[in-house]
């Protein structure tokens, strides 16, 4: 089959590779019909994720046709239409039990990338997202092996719904309602999205249907910012022109902040030349300064949700000003199968439509040119779609 491997940074190649087999009873293999490019892949893309091999399998955003399932597959048939959840979950664990699904604790064979690990149980697997979560075959390809299908696989019933309504099912969608749940969204809030990509165009939308009456949105991406400002009714502000968006948006609330702060940016946000220094040599695993402006812009009382992956050190987190404003924070990898049926249910009903992101439609044998588009956001590129 085909599928898109990993050789080193910035360099994707389609090629050749053995088809997928069952290895497990609950195994299924899936025919590809669609999958996407995510800001995360991005982050393998430009080198920045440990222990990737050369060959690696990218891609965690995709959906399919069954094609064989295992002896122990209960609930799919050859033929049935699904959405695959980007995180592998056993669904029995001790995490699983507590609907925390991206803890899993069976489905992971790598460490993980927590520092201070000691003898704690790493996250769960993740499909085509490097040997620290498995090291499983992702989904840019035609055909993929989904293990834990019992627990994962959402069956898209017969309804007439197309593969980009539900696609983004797989992560964004589910990552930008659990960033605005967990910012305690709801009718009435004020929320600042930092960053304006898939996830933060997506928690835009989430906030949105959640209710939130007031949404900043903050990006150096004017095409981007304009799409949401149309779309989903942001304010914008493009900090290469405003040195300091907190200072607007407690400006524009009478000094108090919003009611949360998305963070959907992750650990390459822009920062200062020092701690772009320290992050190149590895003093520092991310920069803080979206981290603090979203402390600067939070009210008190408020919280601060994180959806934006980060790993390793943050010296400028500013932990005090946190503690002095009684912040909450919550982050972490998307719990996907807790809101994959909910948000199904909303897309059908016509609540949410997620597919309106998408500005590029590709076959897969183009994805070196949508990684090329996405990384570069030319073209104002804002969500590639690649079909097999």
């Amino acid at each position: 089959m085909k599928a898109l491997t990993y050789q080193g940074a910035k360099d994707v190649r389609v090629e050749k590779v053995p088809d997928p087999i069952l290895e497990a009873n609950d195994d299924i293999v899936l025919r590809v019909t669609a999958t996407a490019i995510c800001g995360s892949d991005l982050h393998i893309y430009r080198g920045k994720i440990p222990a990737m091999k050369d060959g690696d399998i990218l891609g965690h955003e995709f959906m399919g046709v069954v094609e064989e399932v295992g002896s122990g597959v209960t609930d799919l048939r050859p033929g049935d239409r699904v959405v695959v959840p980007f995180v592998i979950a056993c669904g029995s664990c001790f995490y699983c039990d507590k609907t925390l699904f991206a803890a899993c604790e069976n489905t992971n064979t790598g460490r993980g990338a927590i520092i201070n690990k000691k003898s704690a149980t790493p996250g769960a697997g993740l499909f085509g997202y490097s040997h620290l979560y498995g090291g499983y075959a992702g989904g840019q390809a035609e055909y993929v092996r989904v293990p834990k299908a019992n627990v994962g696989p959402l069956k898209i019933p017969q309804s007439g719904l197309a593969d980009e309504q539900v696609l983004f099912l797989s992560d964004i969608l589910p990552t930008g309602y659990q960033a605005a749940v967990n910012g305690g969204v709801g009718p009435g809030s004020s929320v600042a999205i930092f960053g304006a990509g898939p996830v933060g165009l997506m928690s835009a939308l989430c906030a949105r249907f959640l209710g939130a009456e007031k949404i900043f949105m903050i990006d150096d991406n004017d095409y981007r910012l304009q799409f949401a400002q149309q779309t989903y009714g942001v304010i914008p502000i493009n900090f290469e022109r405003e040195d300091d968006p907190a200072e607007i948006i407690l400006q524009a609330t009478y000094g108090h902040g919003v009611d949360a702060s998305i963070e959907a940016v992750g650990f390459e946000a822009k920062g200062s030349a020092l701690e772009t220094a320290m992050t190149a040599v590895k003093l520092e695993g991310s920069s803080g300064k979206a981290l603090r402006q979203c402390i600067a812009a939070t009210r008190r009382g408020g919280t601060v949700s994180v959806p934006g992956v980060y790993a390793g050190f943050i010296h400028g987190f500013l932990f005090g000003d946190a503690f002095d404003k009684g912040l909450t924070f919550k982050m972490g990898q998307t719990h996907a199968q807790q809101f994959m049926p909910q948000l199904l249910e909303h897309i059908a009903n016509g609540l949410m439509k997620p597919e309106v992101i998408i500005s590029h439609r590709m076959k897969l044998e183009d994805a070196v040119k949508g990684y090329e588009l996405f990384n570069n956001q030319e073209d104002n590129c804002r969500k590639v779609v690649l079909t097999p």
